[in-house]
């Protein structure tokens, strides 16, 4: 059996936008809606599919009012304690548009690329070799009309957010990995403008699921 590890933000996690809406705490999809669960039904028994979602996940910024969220300082022990990986799909930098880290598009792809840059050279695929990488572009932000704190928060972001598929793909071109574009699979829940409805969770474990399917 072949291993594939998700690493990623609240929408790896399977975060629920209407049913958290008002909620003092994340809910979560059910495991089959996410967009992980997708993955692992359409991709077939031959798979296992390894959930490693945080909500507020960043690439390589520490949130100051959000402890324990940088993915390059997770990111070693994940790989490490999953090995054997044959793949990784890596899909972060939405919660790097947050207004406290100011960065532009470029600088937040450049976060993920250390991530990819992580995966690609480590020893965590099958006979000590580096698993196969799907970098995905992270999916469109906004609108957030409906949620003004959260859009002072995410500041703009709407239009970097717009950058992130051609910056991930030139990224996916230099290191020699698979890509994949989520923007053109699925769109912020209009509950939040972050986090995905169960439609397109359906939709991007489907991509994803064909994309993964391609690497072998």
């Amino acid at each position: 059996m072949k291993t594939i590890l998700c690493f990623g933000d609240s929408n790896t996690w399977g975060y629920d936008p209407d049913a958290s809406l008002g909620s003092p705490f994340p809910i979560r999809h059910p495991h089959d809606v996410r967009w992980t669960g997708v993955l692992a039904r359409d991709i077939g028994a031959g798979w296992r599919v390894i959930e490693e979602g945080q909500n507020g996940r960043t690439t390589v910024f520490d949130d100051p009012y959000v402890p324990c969220r940088r993915g390059r300082d997770y990111l070693p022990a994940a790989l490490e304690s999953h090995k054997p990986l044959d793949a990784v799909i890596l899909m972060l930098g939405t919660n790097d548009l947050k207004a406290v880290f100011s960065a532009p598009a470029n600088q937040i792809a450049e976060g993920a690329g250390v991530l990819a840059k992580m995966i690609l050279t480590s020893d965590a695929g099958p006979e000590a070799r580096a698993p196969k990488l799907l970098l995905v572009a992270p999916a469109a932000a906004g609108p957030f009309a409906l949620v003004p704190d959260l859009g002072e928060k995410f500041a703009g972001a709407e239009a970097k957010a717009k950058r992130f598929p051609m910056l991930y793909r030139r990224l996916a071109d230099t290191l020699g990995c698979a890509f994949l574009n989520a923007q053109d699979h699925v769109h912020p829940s209009r509950a939040d403008g972050l986090h995905f409805d169960g439609a397109s969770h359906l939709a991007l474990g489907r991509a994803i699921a064909a994309a993964v399917a391609g690497l072998e």
